[in-house]
């Protein structure tokens, strides 16, 4: 064996296409400008949580593929999705990120809309009336909404399917944790990253990557039978693992979690994992959870919200026994976040200047053990959406 020449490190490793992805799926302009339209403005998007949204008339604003979005909880309990931009002229109408209003007012000329997305105000429309332009085709652009499981999604592509039809038989092992509706987000943090969108998911997606993480190597590699883990990929590229445990007394200063306290239908030394194509993902211990989304800024920038959840109705102790749980590994300056944005931005440091050329995402372990089953399901749908093959990016139009 010796190292590779130039040639052979261009050429790519000797291996079935669909087990490596080319360095450009980070890196080139067209491709990141056709995931805006092909992936980001034709799929389902979570938005927020619907407890982050629990009074008549709360709102949230965001973006999704560039597009400015607000969500807003309306006088029927119903939660709806528009464009964040005023009819009229075009100015942006939310300037909060959150808040209560019953009504939306553009500071530019004062039009008004309800939270149902009807324009109620328009002062001295009389001066409009030559023009034939009239108060009720003026309404706010309604995006598609609904509602899953306790996680609002949109989707900016009127003809998309069903968000039902779109998840199909994936996500059916957090029904039991997730369908009581006794769950609510008592965390949120954003970080922005020097790396591509996909180098975060790869992070959720590859449980290989347990070995660059001290706490997961003594709390997780050797906690479960390998051959328990079992990996389920779905049509729509999303994906989920289960079987998976931890020993958290096996990290100096942790403890063993309480039964009593867990999450609905868990034990306390579980992890379960969802990927929820294209840009989020699920996962849950036994006493807490975390979601991640993460939006494209730019081909090398992309912005990360993560959520903690636990129950709704906790008392104060057990809140804050939550909170140290999610924190420990998952918050801000915990073990595990914090290293996976490391790595995620190591990845893109290395593809940019064009010194990495491809990853290999080959492990086959049956569908169990540190699998790459996940990224190699998320690659096919992203290369079948995009109408380009990961491996070989730039050389076939997008679709």
């Amino acid at each position: 064996m010796s190292a590779r020449s130039a040639a052979a490190w261009e050429a790519g490793p000797d291996i079935p296409a669909t087990h490596f992805v080319s360095g450009l799926v980070y890196t080139d302009e067209t491709v990141f400008e056709d995931e805006k339209r092909h992936i980001f403005g034709k799929t389902w998007q979570l938005a927020c949580h619907e407890s982050e949204l629990p009074e008549l008339f709360d709102f949230r604003t965001f973006e999704v593929a560039g597009q400015p979005l607000v969500a807003v909880r309306g006088g029927d309990g119903r939660i709806r999705t528009f464009l964040n931009v005023c009819s009229h002229r075009g100015a942006r109408l939310v300037q909060e990120p959150a808040g209560n209003a019953e009504r939306f007012t553009c500071f530019y000329h004062l039009w008004s809309y309800d939270t149902a997305g009807a324009c109620v105000d328009i002062p001295r429309a009389d001066g409009f009336r030559e023009s034939g332009l009239k108060q009720e085709d003026c309404g706010l652009r309604a995006v598609r909404t609904e509602t899953k499981l306790g996680l609002v999604f949109i989707n900016l592509d009127d003809g998309a399917k069903p968000l039902d039809d779109y998840f199909g038989e994936s996500f059916k092992t957090f029904e039991p944790v997730m369908g009581s509706g006794e769950l609510e987000v008592f965390h949120f943090h954003r970080a922005v990253l020097d790396a591509n969108w996909k180098a975060w998911i790869e992070t959720n997606l590859d449980l290989y990557h347990e070995l660059m993480h001290v706490t997961l190597r003594k709390t997780q590699v050797a906690a479960g039978n390998m051959e328990d883990r079992q990996f389920y990929t779905f049509a729509n590229g999303h994906a989920e693992i289960g079987g998976v445990r931890a020993n958290y007394k096996g990290y100096k200063g942790w403890g063993g979690r309480d039964a009593a306290k867990s999450l609905p239908s868990l034990d306390p030394d579980d992890l379960l994992v969802a990927q929820v194509f294209p840009n989020s993902t699920v996962l849950t211990r036994g006493t807490v959870m975390r979601i991640d989304t993460v939006l494209p800024l730019g081909p090398d920038k992309a912005l990360l919200e993560c959520r903690g959840i636990g129950r709704k109705g906790d008392s104060a102790e057990d809140r804050l026994m939550r909170i140290g749980h999610h924190n420990a590994y998952w918050g801000p300056f915990g073990r595990n976040v914090p290293e996976d944005a490391i790595a995620a931005e190591r990845c893109d440091a290395s593809f940019r200047p064009g010194a990495a050329r491809h990853q290999i995402i080959a492990r086959d372990e049956d569908g169990h053990g540190q699998d790459d089953a996940l990224l190699r399901n998320f690659y096919a749908e992203w290369g079948r959406l995009m109408g380009r093959p990961a491996h070989n990016p730039i050389n076939q139009p997008a679709a």
